[in-house]
């Protein structure tokens, strides 16, 4: 007999990615420009400076089962695993199960290390996935004559 399964009382996620940009139309649909989770930083030093990354950041739910007031956390990380400042996003679930919601956000990143950083993405305090970026750092300068 096939296990019975428990109703899942939170929403499912749709999507969660970083993009150079989106498209909202007029009806409410979404095109999602230029998904990446990889940036390349350069400079003239040794040591990568503090750089921003401009990126828009897109999470969508379905409702499901969940039903009212809720808020999305975002919770960056550092490749150091030092945590960052995160943002949240008070949203609201209409139910109807494949109604829900679309967060889109322009974002300016500070980085301050080259490595893996991850975006938590929780709802209700529950972590629901994790959006990765990369950072890379490549110095860049004017060639010397060699003697």
């Amino acid at each position: 007999m096939p296990e019975v399964q428990e109703p899942l009382y939170r929403p499912y996620l749709a999507m969660a990615i970083l993009c150079e940009r989106v498209l909202r139309e007029a009806d409410g649909v979404i095109s999602v420009i230029r998904v990446f989770d990889r940036s390349m930083v350069t400079g003239p030093t040794e040591e990568m400076p503090p750089t921003n990354i401009p990126l828009t950041l897109v999470i969508s739910f379905k409702s499901g089962f969940m039903r009212g007031k809720g808020v999305v956390r975002l919770n960056p990380k550092s490749p150091s695993g030092k945590d960052l400042p995160g943002l949240q996003f008070p949203v609201l679930f209409e139910g109807d199960d494949d109604r829900g919601i679309a967060i889109v956000a322009t974002l300016g990143f500070l980085v301050q290390e080259e490595g893996l950083y991850w975006f938590d993405v929780l709802v209700q305090e529950e972590v629901v996935t994790r959006i990765p970026l990369r950072v890379l750092y490549q110095r860049v300068g004017y060639a010397t004559p060699q003697s």
